[in-house]
């Protein structure tokens, strides 16, 4: 059964909430700087406590969006690649928080978004989605501008373990390439999008919530001012970035839309000279200049 919503939007309109998506989702690097500046420390377990709050907050927010639940609305094996969405996006954020405890911000940033590869892999091999030439070369720019942004902004400080940060960075790739791909087939079968986030983040946000505890991080004790971080978190990157993202997926290819998300570094880039005065140095704005050619690229 398919959606009652399966009429394909303009190209105006994707590209609008894509643009939403991206802008809001670029609010999130400033807003976990302004919590761990809140409690001055930076950990695994802490930065865990940051990703299930968000996600924890996020599914709360939508409790409402329960009440149109009706499983005989679609087909049950959608429920299925919804909640497996959930858990890959933990994985995303759990693998991909981590690593920055192990490996340089650069290394990680530019290794986690590597994602429009692996989906565009991923969509090969699942529904013979062969990207296209030009969407290729867009790839190709795009990644070649992550990598000069996080050559960049790297600040040569040292790292404990670099070599399973690097990894960490990449199966968080790899993970939330899933999330996308699973989300666009749950949506084919049948499933809604509000009915898709409501399980997705719900799933996501059970399986992390345990994982500061076995750092011996708690939930409670921080300034105030860290649960407004988190909230808003979970309101812009979240709820609006990462929805208009799924919403995406249901119309354009999946490699589109992590080519677009490729852009989210140019806006945190802004947001951070605008509100901390950090200057990122003519390297890293050449490499925003070379992402954005990149995703103009494709049709």
């Amino acid at each position: 059964m398919k959606s009652a919503t399966s009429t394909q939007p303009s190209h105006w309109k994707v590209g609008l909430i894509l643009t939403v998506g991206v802008l809001s989702a670029s609010t999130a690097a400033v807003f976990i700087r302004l919590a761990l500046e809140a409690v001055e420390v930076s950990s695994v377990g802490f930065s865990l406590v940051l990703a299930a709050s968000r996600l924890t907050l996020a599914a709360l927010f939508l409790i409402p969006a329960w009440r149109n639940f009706r499983v005989s609305q679609f087909q049950r094996s959608a429920l299925g690649y919804s909640a497996a969405a959930g858990c890959f996006l933990a994985v995303h954020f759990a693998s991909w928080i981590t690593s920055l405890s192990y490996t340089s911000v650069a290394a990680s940033t530019a290794l986690v978004t590597t994602n429009p590869v692996w989906v565009a892999i991923l969509s090969w091999l699942w529904s013979g989605e062969k990207p296209s030439l030009k969407t290729s070369v867009g790839i190709a720019i795009a990644l070649i501008g992550s990598l000069l942004i996080g050559l960049g902004s790297s600040d040569g400080s040292t790292t404990s373990n670099p070599l399973m940060g690097n990894l960490l960075a990449v199966a968080g790739s790899v993970a939330v390439s899933l999330y996308f791909l699973l989300g666009r087939e749950a949506q084919r079968q049948g499933l809604g999008i509000s009915s898709h986030i409501v399980l997705t983040y719900t799933t996501a946000a059970l399986v992390l919530l345990p994982l500061p505890l076995i750092f011996g991080v708690g939930y409670v004790g921080y300034p105030s001012r860290v649960y407004l971080w988190i909230a808003l978190m979970a309101v812009f990157p979240q709820l609006i970035g990462h929805t208009s993202f799924n919403w995406a997926v249901r119309w354009i290819s999946p490699t589109l839309v992590t080519l677009t998300i490729l852009a989210e570094p140019v806006g945190s880039g802004i947001l951070a000279l605008l509100l901390f005065r950090e200057n990122p140095g003519t390297q890293v704005i050449f490499g925003a200049a070379v992402i954005l050619v990149g995703v103009r690229s494709p049709p």
